[in-house]
């Protein structure tokens, strides 16, 4: 729950996200419930002790569907039951992805286009989905989530930092074209954010220092910090920017 913004406009709003039961996903869930938006999310892990948790805390229960974002006939089925339960979205937050570390030597043709799948295809796929149903409300706001990995330059995830610099351009070529149909189509670019998943395989001492060396601001990124960005983002306060690239990441990278 965000203790620092309060978008009214988002109340009843019927928002769907990808992964929005877990680690960065699950605390955008959570800040849109607290708005008092109808959530709806996709997570190919169980998710029911969470919604529990959201009905207990905010007594707005979201809706669960349990889905593996690389069957996109299933992602877009999930897609329709949304709309049938809360009314056509107006809010897509493509957030899901995985970043587990790979290099050049011995990756296949398959895990090539796995990696595909889950970190770039989906963003495609929901925004077709969904882009009739926003035309006929008369607008909506799409929120790619890319990452600064590939403003980095970073080793060790070259195709996850390929999928993540396409989304980009995604985000801008989709601005462009669904923009007559007042659908708003950004990018949410987070720095290293200290989820429970990077704690697990990823943070030591040493790259936290050293990461946090590089950042502006000398503090950790939490989930909340990506929360309120896209809240923002998703309510009628960014109404006229399109197209654009909001990087929290502490100070890593500069655009512009």
């Amino acid at each position: 729950m965000s203790k620092t913004v309060t978008f009214h406009d988002l109340l009843g709003v019927s928002v769907f996200i990808t992964g929005g039961g877990s680690g960065i996903g699950a605390a955008l869930s959570e800040g849109f419930i607290a708005q008092g938006a109808k959530v709806a999310f996709v997570q190919r892990s169980d998710a029911h002790a969470f919604v529990e948790d959201m009905l207990k805390k905010y007594d707005n229960k979201p809706l669960f569907i349990p889905c593996d974002i690389t069957d996109v006939d299933a992602l877009k089925a999930a897609l329709e039951q949304v709309a049938n339960a809360h009314g056509p979205v107006s809010v897509l937050v493509n957030n899901a992805a995985n970043d587990t570390r790979h290099s050049l030597a011995g990756y296949s043709v398959a895990d090539f286009d796995h990696n595909i799948a889950v970190n770039l295809r989906p963003h495609f796929f929901t925004a077709q989905a969904v882009a009739e149903g926003m035309r006929n409300m008369g607008g909506g706001a799409i929120i790619n989530f890319s990452s600064v990995s590939y403003m980095m330059g970073n080793s060790g995830y070259p195709v996850y930092a390929t999928t993540k610099a396409a989304i980009t351009g995604l985000t801008r070529s989709l601005a462009r074209e669904l923009g007559s149909d007042n659908i708003r189509v950004n990018a949410l670019v987070p720095g290293w954010v200290m989820t429970d998943r990077q704690k697990e395989l990823w943070v030591t001492p040493e790259a936290v220092k050293g990461h946090i060396d590089r950042q502006c601001l000398k503090e950790e990124l939490v989930p909340s910090d990506i929360v309120d960005a896209t809240l923002f983002l998703a309510s009628k306060a960014s109404r006229m920017m399109t197209g654009q690239a909001m990087v929290v990441d502490g100070g890593v990278v500069v655009t512009g």
